[in-house]
């Protein structure tokens, strides 16, 4: 008799400057999907059906993540036991090994659990690095993982006033791209945290002399829009910038419309990063079987 499958949740993360965007894409595609790497590797689970994950966050090309997360279900041969945690992480990353992908954490989770849907919030930060006047200037290590918009340091007071502005509830048609997979999702969306932090870089004790530094957006809430982050960023940062005043961003949200944004102010992909998936600790709380 074949035993029911069983369903895990999984906390990964992966540096996206290679890859087309966390979601699979077909095999005709030169540029392959996060996903696929995940399911590849769990192909070596050996489950009597095809594991496909169900990620919980979408992120384009470009952007990383230092935790997203996803479930899926493992059907195994009659007689074999459910993995523990332990073996599941260990034998995905070993067969993640050549890529810049981890699973960090694992879950048995119930069956009537989604990594999607059960998410409670979701929370990105986005890294701006100023003080540079040319490309070049950007250290070797941080490329690809900030943006440095070029010319004086950023009004940092001012975009903290402008993002109090975007707190709580809204329709943020104004900040989101649209395409025909995202036309009609409902703009309305309840932003929890907006705020701007000073962020050391991965070796900041070696910028001081150079003058540069490096801050933190961060953006919490249950889902956002497409682009949702890379347009608030965007427009944040043309209020530092001064081509913008902090009271601009209210009226962009009392527009709601897209086509209102300015077209200068969309933030590039490489200094976003999905930053945690936030669950019910309830939910993550089942007793997974020891396997042999």
């Amino acid at each position: 008799m074949v035993s029911p499958p069983a369903r895990y949740l999984v906390f990964f993360q992966y540096f996206g400057t290679k890859y087309s965007g966390v979601m699979e894409t077909s095999n005709d595609q030169a540029i392959a999907g996060v996903q696929n790497y995940l399911e590849k590797a769990a192909q070596n689970l050996k489950p009597l059906v095809p594991i496909k994950f169900c990620i919980s966050s979408r992120t384009d090309s470009g952007v990383h993540a230092l935790c997203n997360s996803a479930h899926f279900d493992i059907q195994r041969a009659p007689g074999k036991p459910a993995f523990n945690e332990k073996q599941l992480i260990h034998c995905l990353n070993y067969h993640l090994r050549t890529e810049p992908i981890r699973i960090l954490k694992a879950h048995r989770v119930s069956s009537s659990f989604h990594a999607r849907f059960s998410a409670l919030s979701r929370t990105y930060i986005y890294r701006v690095l100023t003080g540079c006047a040319h490309y070049s200037q950007i250290p070797v290590f941080e490329r690809d993982l900030c943006w440095a918009p070029m010319g004086p340091s950023l009004d940092v007071p001012a975009m903290q006033d402008a993002a109090q502005f975007l707190l709580g509830t809204h329709d943020f048609s104004t900040f989101r791209s649209l395409n025909s997979k995202t036309a009609f999702q409902p703009p309305v969306r309840t932003m929890l945290q907006a705020d701007i932090q000073p962020s050391p870089g991965f070796l900041s004790h070696h910028y001081e002399n150079r003058k540069l530094e490096f801050w933190e957006l961060k953006f919490r809430s249950r889902s956002f829009l497409y682009r949702q982050v890379r347009r608030m960023t965007g427009a944040l940062v043309a209020v530092g910038q001064g081509k913008l005043t902090p009271h601009h961003i209210k009226e962009l949200l009392e527009i709601k419309d897209s086509r209102a944004f300015p077209s200068y102010a969309m933030a590039p992909p490489s200094g976003l990063f999905l930053k945690s998936v936030e669950y019910n600790e309830a939910d993550l709380d089942t007793t997974v079987s020891p396997a042999e």
